[in-house]
C-alpha cells in the first residue's frame, strides 16, 4: 500500500488526507500542534478545520515531522504559501530532510520578497529535485471535496510520468484529476485566483450584482493569463481547471477563503479586521503585493491586482478603486 506523508492539518491537508485514504493509501498527517495531532489519531476528526467530517481509519497524524516522513513513498505539502520557506528550512536545519520521492505542493500562491512560486521555494528552500515536484490547482474547495462532493484538479510536473504517480494517488471516487506539464501556468492560475476573489468579494460586498461580478472574473482571467504567459505558461491552461474552473469557484462561493475576505472588505472593515472575521489564512493579500512586484518588472497590466493592493495597503477605498477602473481608457479588449 503506498505511504504519503501530509505535511499540514490544516482545512485543505486534512481534507487532502482524506481524498488520499479513499483512493486507497495509507496517510500520516503532520500537524503542528500535538493536540491536533491527537485528535485525528484518537477520533479521526480536525474539529478545528473539518468539524464533524470523519476521517478514514488510514489517516493517522504525528506532531513529529520526522516521525510523518518515516516510511512515505510520496509526501503532500500543505503549508500556508508564506509559511512554506520558513518550515523546509527549519527541518533542514534540524536534520530533516525530505526522501527522495514525488513531492506535491498544495500551497497557491507567490511569495512576497522573492516573487517565486512554490515549486521554486520547495526545489529552493527544500533541496527537492525539480524533476519530482508536482503541483495541484483546479476547484478545490475543501468543504465540498471533503463532503466528497464530485470535483477536478489539474496535477503538473515537468515530468510527466511523476504526475500520473502523483494521480494515482488521489484517484478517489468523485475526485477526477488531469494531467499536465504546464507546472508554471497550473502554479501562476491558482495563485492568481485568490487575487480575483478578493475583488470579487468585495465588489458582493459593496451590494454589486452579477454584471459587475462577471466582469471582474473575465478580465481578471485576462490579468492571469497575461502575467502567465509571460512567465512561460501555456494560453491553454488558463481555460481549464486550473485557471477558469478555479477562478469561477473562488470567485463566486462563500466557502472561499479569499471571497469572504474581499466581501468583509467591501462591508467596510480593514485589511486587519476583514482577516479577523475570516479567521483562516487567506493568501491573496499577500500573493497581490507579490504579483504587483512581479508585474512592474515584467511591465506586465495588471489593474485588478494593482486596485487590490492600493485597497489593502494604502488607503484607497473600494469605491475609489472601481471608479478607476471604470476610468481608463477604452481599449481593444
Amino acid at each position: 500500500m503506498t505511504r504519503i506523508a501530509v505535511l499540514g492539518a490544516g482545512s485543505w491537508g486534512s481534507t487532502f488526507a482524506l481524498v488520499l485514504a479513499d483512493a486507497g493509501c495509507e496517510v500520516t498527517v503532520w500537524a503542528r500542534r500535538e493536540e491536533t495531532a491527537r485528535a485525528i489519531r484518537e477520533t479521526h476528526r480536525n474539529p478545528e478545520y473539518l468539524g464533524e467530517v470523519q476521517l478514514p481509519d488510514a489517516v493517522t497524524a504525528s506532531a513529529e515531522v520526522a516521525q510523518a516522513l518515516e516510511g512515505a513513498d510520496g509526501v503532500v505539502l500543505a503549508l500556508p504559501t508564506q509559511r512554506l520557506r520558513e518550515n523546509l528550512s527549519d527541518w533542514r536545519r534540524a536534520g530533516i530532510d525530505l526522501p527522495p520521492v514525488p513531492v506535491l505542493s498544495l500551497a497557491k500562491g507567490i511569495e512576497r520578497g522573492t516573487d517565486q512560486r512554490m515549486s521554486q521555494v520547495i526545489a529552493e528552500a527544500g533541496g527537492v529535485d525539480p524533476a519530482r515536484i508536482a503541483v495541484l490547482s483546479g476547484p478545490n474547495l475543501a468543504v465540498e471535496i471533503a463532503a466528497r462532493q464530485p470535483s477536478g484538479s489539474v496535477i503538473a510536473a515537468a515530468d510527466e510520468s511523476i504526475a500520473h504517480t502523483v494521480a494515482r494517488w488521489c484517484a478517489a471516487p468523485g475526485f477526477r484529476s488531469y494531467v499536465s506539464q504546464d507546472v508554471v501556468g497550473v502554479e501562476v492560475a491558482g495563485a492568481m485566483k485568490n487575487v480575483i476573489a478578493i475583488a470579487v468579494g468585495a465588489a458582493m460586498g459593496l451590494g454589486y450584482g452579477d454584471n459587475t461580478c462577471a466582469t471582474l472574473i473575465t478580465r481578471g482571467l485576462a490579468e492571469i493569463t497575461r502575467l502567465g504567459v509571460a512567465l512561460g505558461g501555456q494560453p491553454a491552461t488558463f481555460a481549464g481547471l486550473a485557471g477558469m474552473g478555479d477562478l469561477v469557484a473562488t470567485c463566486t462561493s462563500p466557502l472561499s477563503r479569499n471571497h469572504r475576505l474581499g466581501n468583509a472588505l467591501g462591508r467596510g472593515l480593514d485589511v486587519e479586521a476583514a482577516l479577523a472575521e475570516v479567521g483562516q489564512t487567506a493568501e491573496g493579500v499577500a500573493t497581490a503585493r507579490a504579483v504587483e512586484e512581479l508585474a512592474q518588472s515584467l511591465d506586465i497590466d495588471m489593474p485588478i491586482t494593482r486596485s487590490l493592493v492600493g485597497v489593502v495597503d494604502h488607503g484607497v477605498t473600494i469605491e475609489q478603486a472601481t471608479s478607476a477602473l471604470l476610468s481608463r481608457s477604452v481599449r481593444p479588449e
